[in-house]
């Protein structure tokens, strides 16, 4: 007669067998739990918010932390708190948006290239070397300033910027894949080429895809940090966390709080983000399966 602990881990599979395994490390655990906090804090911002963010109240201007304003005030006497909450919609929406072009866009190429080798995959690749041969965040600097700042643009230098590390991963996987039994069992039914990528393919390579897209999400996040930052990125009086911390960079010396807490929240979110991604690593690493 098998114990409930034997059952138990019998049933255990796929979603459940990951988040078991996921539950079991306290690092992935504590960064699925800050990014709870700051998921809620970004759906709900409207709601938990104490004003609005551009609500301006000059005669409060440069106001340190304080009960009234508990991260204090900027140089228009809006209040931070307030900001960096809805700050955290904008940096999500701009690094999970930003991966999901790179994700989508490099995940088909590199499908392409190592389902069809040869010539095709050769020009596809060439192109990828030279795109990785750029450094990522000058890339993003020179689509963002072809593009013209702003949220949208932002997005889209982002993605642009990372499509190429989808790009490789994808072409791996699928080239220790496209030999397999079942995708030569598709061929032989007379499946489409389209077909076989999608449907047999591609979702055989979800786990190193997932792996990097979290802690791309993170990448993300730094990078149109730093676009805000040089004023590449969305515009005022959108409170961006990067736009926050350049606009508080002038006056670091008498109010440091303007610069520290955009900056907290920045190395939280990305902090969390790598701990989910080490989290998953392991959970979807087959080596470490039992």
């Amino acid at each position: 007669m098998q114990t409930a602990t034997t059952a138990t881990k019998k049933r255990r599979n796929g979603v459940g067998e990951v988040l078991h395994r996921i539950g079991k490390s306290p690092m992935a655990v504590a960064g699925l739990v800050i990014l709870a906090v700051i998921f809620f804090l970004a759906v709900f911002a409207d709601v938990i918010a104490p004003v609005h963010y551009a609500k301006q109240n000059l005669m409060h201007a440069f106001e340190p932390p304080s009960a009234q304003f508990w991260l204090g005030t900027d140089e228009f006497g809006r209040d931070i708190l307030s900001r960096i909450i809805y700050g955290a919609r904008i940096s999500l929406m701009v690094g999970f948006i930003s991966v999901g072009i790179a994700m989508c866009v490099g995940g088909v190429l590199g499908a392409v290239a190592g389902y069809y080798g040869g010539r095709t995959d050769n020009l596809i690749m060439r192109a990828m070397d030279i795109l990785l041969s750029i450094p990522s965040i000058l890339l993003a600097i020179a689509i963002a300033a072809s593009l013209g700042p702003g949220l949208f643009n932002l997005m889209i230098a982002v993605g642009i910027a990372a499509i190429p590390q989808y790009a490789r991963i994808v072409r791996g996987s699928v080239l220790s894949i496209r030999g397999q039994e079942f995708v030569e069992a598709a061929r032989a039914v007379g499946s489409s080429d389209a077909r076989i990528i999608f449907k047999h393919i591609l979702p055989n390579c979800m786990a190193p895809i997932i792996v990097q897209g979290t802690l791309g999400v993170a990448t993300a996040i730094l990078v149109a940090a730093g676009l805000s930052f040089i004023g590449l990125g969305t515009q005022p009086p959108i409170p961006e966390w990067g736009a926050m911390l350049s606009g508080g960079r002038s006056y670091i010396r008498d109010y440091p709080y303007m610069t520290l807490f955009p900056g907290i929240a920045i190395m939280l979110t990305i902090l969390a983000l790598n701990f989910v991604g080490d989290g998953l690593r392991d959970a979807l690493d087959p080596k470490l399966k039992r």
